[in-house]
């Protein structure tokens, strides 16, 4: 487990404990979700979660709700206190994990948008990236952390672009022109980009070192809502609930 799991464990234990959130018996159940329930009928069929590579897990905090991607998914329930004391040793207990502390964040008023957009939602959201991106940093070299397609097919639009992405199916392929390069080439493309748009999903599967550096970052996603919120990280997610 990386060291940002235990500053994540650091910084929300006390906001937990003076709310007597880990003292009491609250339960907390995720489950994975279905493609439907999780982002509807979007127009297109090349998301990750219709490719069957991920799931949402979501968890239920006091009628609250947060999410995380993982491809290690299943049921779990316990307490917030047992969750902080759990070992991350994997994606399932960091999905966990990341979940509960989305939900449990949501419920104190930490944050919103802990749900992934549905329908028109994926579409819409990466229609607002690149302004997003130029009212901030004008005109950047862009790095894609995270194959997501309709984000990738506006940045390459606006912006010299490169992209990285875990999954061999996707590695190679060049969408809107812009071959998709393998883990392996993260440290180059990093080095080039002035800018790193970062899936969040790097939070649950421990590979989110490597972009903590001097180079801006937008995290995006539903699943970095927490982390973004606890180490006041940038966020993206526009058309989440």
């Amino acid at each position: 487990m990386s060291a940002i799991f235990d500053e994540l464990k650091r910084r929300v234990r006390p906001l937990l404990a003076n709310n007597q959130l880990l003292e009491q018996k609250v339960r907390i159940k995720a489950r994975p979700l279905s493609t439907e329930e999780a982002i509807g009928n979007p127009e297109a069929n090349d998301f990750p979660l219709q490719k069957g590579k991920e799931r949402l897990m979501q968890a239920e905090f006091q009628g609250a709700l947060g999410q995380a991607y993982t491809d290690q998914f299943g049921d779990y329930e316990g307490t917030m206190g047992e969750i902080l004391a759990m070992p991350l040793s994997n994606n399932f207990r960091r999905a966990i994990f990341v979940a509960a502390i989305n939900a449990a964040l949501r419920y104190l008023g930490k944050i919103e948008r802990t749900i992934h957009c549905r329908d028109e939602g994926p579409a819409l959201c990466g229609r607002q990236l690149p302004a997003f991106i130029q009212e901030r940093y004008g005109k950047p070299r862009v790095a894609l952390i995270g194959f997501q397609p309709r984000m990738a097919e506006n940045l390459a639009a606006h912006f010299p672009l490169r992209i990285v992405d875990m999954d061999p199916e996707n590695i190679g392929t060049s969408p809107n022109r812009v071959e998709i390069e393998s883990p392996e080439a993260t440290r180059a493309v990093v080095e080039w980009a002035e800018l790193l748009c970062v899936t969040g999903t790097t939070v649950v599967n421990d590979t989110v070192g490597p972009f903590l550096g001097d180079k801006p970052v937008v995290f995006y996603g539903t699943t970095v809502a927490g982390a973004a919120y606890l180490m006041h990280w940038q966020r993206f997610c526009q058309e989440s609930k």
